[in-house]
């Protein structure tokens, strides 16, 4: 039975910007009524600060400046610094990623940041680690494999002089009211990362990009009706086989998959992830399998995993009657850039639709 090392099942995000002053603590949300979206465009637009984000419970952390010192709960956190071009404030980073997971232009750069911790970063060594902003991408420690004991409260990270603050695209997605079915959740954290950490600029960009990227693709195959869409199955294999682990139509995946013009086969499934069994996957019978493997570092031992992926699904008398399996129609992408918020989650959109829709897609 494999673990899942990389992230939670559930984790939690950068809110929706708001303008305001403050000393930075937690407080309620704004309980007025007053539109926390219009709000926040101005304070993005205006790029100044104060500028404040709120947790998935509405509790809002004020920054009256740029953080200085910064430590990430994970590598997608920190990812979505490098790439803000705020890498150089970064002082430490749990759940560090492998060499050579990232894009290579960021690699390097990831692979200077301190390892705090190879999985939850321990309790006192965040508190001690000078920072004075960690950004949260798990909703609890509990459950992430980390050994740690429990995580810092609110009055420790004030005492600590360290702001919390949470990335919600894939932090809330198990507390959202419907289906997630686009990337505006993702945008929004890029966009709050952006204004928090000073680079208002780079997000705007980065974020245009990946709208660039999913309207060639959503132009492309448009016209295709619902009921024509091949299923599409995400096969966590890392997450382990004896219990298929699926995503829901809360995972940023779900909306990865929907916008690549394919239809999730567990769609109908409420939440971020679920433990199915794999007759559930037999009545679904998907026309597509991802093969959701985690990067190895390299094209050799990341294509050694995809084969391993396969050959399972071939092999075992439970699955290789399945459709796609019969016909081969599996698709290698990495699960890094599907089940995690991030600029890539664009360009994993493009890949897949490039693949069950041959010729349709540039």
């Amino acid at each position: 039975m494999r673990s899942r090392v990389w992230w939670p099942t559930t984790a939690v995000v950068l809110g929706l910007l708001v303008a305001g002053c403050g000393d930075g603590d937690k407080d309620a949300g704004s309980k007025d009524g007053k539109d926390k979206d219009a709000v926040a465009g101005a304070a993005v637009s205006a790029g100044g600060f104060p500028v404040s984000v709120t947790d998935c419970m509405g509790a809002r952390t004020t920054f009256a400046a740029a953080p200085k010192k910064i430590v990430t709960s994970n590598a997608a956190a920190l990812e979505l610094l490098l790439r803000l071009g705020a890498g150089d404030k970064v002082i430490g980073t749990g759940f560090p990623p492998g060499k050579g997971t990232l894009p290579a232009e960021l690699d390097a750069r990831a692979q200077q940041v301190k390892v705090l911790g190879k999985t939850v970063i321990a309790k006192e060594k965040l508190l001690g680690s000078g920072a004075d902003l960690y950004i949260d991408t798990f909703a609890s420690m509990g459950g992430m494999g980390g050994g740690m004991g429990d995580a810092p409260t609110e009055a420790e990270f004030k005492a600590a002089g360290i702001k919390h603050v949470f990335l919600k695209s894939t932090a809330c997605a198990a507390n959202r009211k419907s289906p997630v079915t686009d990337l505006s959740a993702v945008q929004d954290d890029i966009t709050s990362l952006g204004a928090v950490t000073g680079t208002s600029g780079e997000a705007k960009e980065l974020v245009a990009g990946m709208k660039r990227t999913v309207d060639g693709v959503t132009s492309a195959i448009g016209s295709t009706p619902q009921n024509a869409r091949p299923t599409y199955f995400f096969f966590d294999y890392d997450a382990g086989t004896k219990q298929p682990s699926v995503v829901c139509n809360r995972q940023v995946a779900h909306a990865v998959i929907t916008l690549a013009g394919a239809r999730n086969a567990f769609g109908d499934c409420d939440g971020d992830f679920k433990q199915v069994g794999w007759e559930d996957v037999i009545a679904k019978n998907p026309n597509w399998i991802q093969l959701g493997v985690r990067d190895r570092g390299g094209e050799a031992a990341n294509k050694a995993a995809f084969d391993e992926a396969e050959k399972w699904l071939k092999d075992n008398p439970a699955t290789k009657g399945l459709k796609a399996v019969k016909e081969g129609h599996f698709v290698r992408i990495g699960s890094e850039r599907t089940t995690i918020a991030g600029v890539s989650n664009a360009d994993t959109v493009r890949d897949i639709a490039k693949t069950i829709y041959p010729g349709k897609v540039g």
